[in-house]
């Protein structure tokens, strides 16, 4: 079921104006975000990051855009689908409302949500092999709009179908400073010995809700440094591990990246805790 602004529709019934700035412009936002058992996994960091990127975009946030309204029109989202009690996927895309060309004629939003069933309550472990390269077709501006969860994925988007018609499992995106920004589906960290680095959301890496979460718990670890500092693609051969992080999968470890193969184990040691973290949230 989609819920569009408060009120449910099927997919088939469910539309879209075609004047939408959010199709027209790539005009709005998004977050996917994990339910398991009717319990939305890290909620609290999604909203915040939502509220936050909306502000950014000059959107004028309706009253009601409590935490808890929306996390009911959520659970509405997965109870009309029949997920409530399952894990699932849950997508809500906020949208600036009214028409206009590049100027809106007005700055407020409309919303609409769905869900859909996936596998695993909890994060496991991918231990099959993991292949990626770079995607240097187009860049990511290392800037603050970068960071944001926007409905313009462009650069995304191509980069798979490069992945895909290459054999690749994933690509790791390269900022217009030559660096590297994150995966095409999550944020990207370094393992050197013991010391575990990502890039800063200076260099236009997602805002992570994983990755805010594996700071946070590599922070606690004393076996570990950290460091949230720009990666070089010549570092990558360099590195002992390299892993990928995203909400739905949690932690995926990249095992192999040109000639070179990667071990698994601080990515695993590290979901080990994540999944701690998900058990007593």
């Amino acid at each position: 079921m989609i819920n569009h602004n408060g009120t449910l529709f099927s997919p088939e019934d469910a539309q879209l104006n075609p004047f939408n700035r959010g199709l027209l412009y790539g005009d709005g936002l998004f977050e996917t975000i994990k339910a398991v058992n009717g319990k939305l996994l890290f909620w609290e960091d999604h909203y915040f990051r939502l509220m936050a990127s909306m502000r950014i975009l000059r959107m004028e946030i309706p009253m009601e855009f409590t935490p808890e309204f929306l996390e009911q029109e959520l659970l509405k989202t997965l109870e009309a689908s029949s997920l409530i009690d399952q894990t699932a996927r849950i997508r809500i895309t906020v949208y600036r409302s009214g028409g206009g060309k590049y100027l809106p004629e007005e700055r407020g939003v409309g919303y609409y949500a769905f869900a859909k069933a996936h596998t695993n309550p909890f994060y496991l472990l991918n231990e099959e092999p993991y292949e990626v390269e770079l995607y240097k077709d187009h860049y990511i501006n290392a800037d603050l709009i970068s960071t944001l969860k926007t409905t313009n994925k462009i650069v995304h988007v191509t980069g798979s179908i490069y992945a895909q018609e290459n054999g690749y499992d994933n690509c790791l995106l390269v900022n217009n400073e030559k660096n590297i920004a994150e995966a095409l589906q999550g944020n990207l960290f370094l393992v050197k010995g013991t010391h575990i680095k990502t890039p800063p959301l200076s260099d236009g890496c997602l805002r992570g809700v994983i990755r805010k979460q594996l700071i946070s718990i590599i922070g606690l670890m004393d076996e570990y440094t950290f460091e949230e500092a720009s990666i070089s693609p010549f570092e990558l051969q360099k590195a002992d591990e390299l892993f990928i992080t995203n909400t739905i999968m949690g932690i995926q470890p990249i095992t192999k990246y040109r000639k070179k193969q990667f071990k698994i184990d601080t990515a695993s040691a590290l979901l080990k805790k994540l999944n701690v973290k998900v058990r007593l949230g």
